[in-house]
């Protein structure tokens, strides 16, 4: 079976992030990540792979020439093949899903398709949803457990007030993983080393058929939330304070 995992790289977690023209993000001296929820998807792919003989993972990426250590993460837990779909400008959703899904048309069968449920970076939530129509295969979200049996899939994915809703799905389909699938392998020195070596197949959107990448939605305008104001100590004895409280909530906050 051919399994993928579809990865992004993001700016860590940690990075201290500054506006650049109103637009973007200034990405000078940022440190950049494989998205945690695709570190979920990359290890179920691998999970599964070893339970079904003669499979194999691809995890696949797009971006600039950065993105290539994203792919040398996937490979260094035990994926075999890497693609990078070269892209500099800046796309939106539907253009990245369909270069996605074009791909791993040209990849052959496709098996199950591995991607977290959302990128920490914009929290979209589309990508993975959009690869599955560009395929016309079935898509679940939000995926907490995964079996694969028969032939079949069979996924539970979390709903509303901690609900779990059971769903069975035919193979191939996109599956969009979130924490709590599973724990993800650290790679090994032997396997850092091993990614090293193995080749990464390049990518352009032309070579996928795609020319129109003209951005459907237009950033108007980027910028960081503005800081909260420090809190404020009441002091004096319970019957002062709660007063001097009450007062504030009604007079400054405006919420009672």
């Amino acid at each position: 079976m051919n399994i993928f995992a579809c990865i992004k790289q993001v700016p860590d977690t940690e990075a201290v992030l500054a506006v650049k023209e109103g637009k973007s993000i200034n990405e000078e001296n940022i440190k950049w990540i494989l998205s945690p929820y695709d570190e979920f998807a990359v290890e179920e792919a691998l999970k599964l792979k070893e339970k079904i003989s003669g499979s194999k993972v691809t995890v696949i990426t797009l971006g600039p020439a950065r993105v290539e250590s994203a792919l040398r993460s996937g490979l260094a837990m035990g994926a075999e093949n890497a693609i990078h779909v070269e892209v500099n400008d800046v796309i939106d959703h539907k253009t990245a899903a369909l270069a996605l899904a074009n791909a791993i048309k040209q990849e052959g069968e496709t098996g199950v398709i591995f991607m977290g449920k959302q990128a920490i970076d914009d929290d979209a939530y589309l990508t993975h949803i959009y690869v599955a129509e560009n395929l016309e295969i079935p898509v679940s979200t939000n995926v907490i457990a995964f079996v694969h049996e028969d032939g079949k899939v069979i996924i539970e994915r979390e709903i509303d007030e901690g609900a779990r809703e059971k769903i069975e799905m035919a193979n191939p389909c996109v599956v969009g993983v979130t924490k709590g699938l599973n724990e993800p392998r650290y790679p090994s020195l032997m396997g850092m080393m091993k990614a090293k070596k193995i080749p990464i197949k390049k990518l352009t959107l032309a070579d996928l058929g795609i020319t129109d990448i003209a951005p459907k939605i237009t950033v108007e305008k980027l910028y960081a939330p503005p800081e909260k104001p420090q809190g404020r100590v009441l002091e004096g004895d319970l019957e002062t304070t709660v007063k001097e409280l009450v007062r504030l909530l009604k007079e400054e906050a405006k919420v009672l």
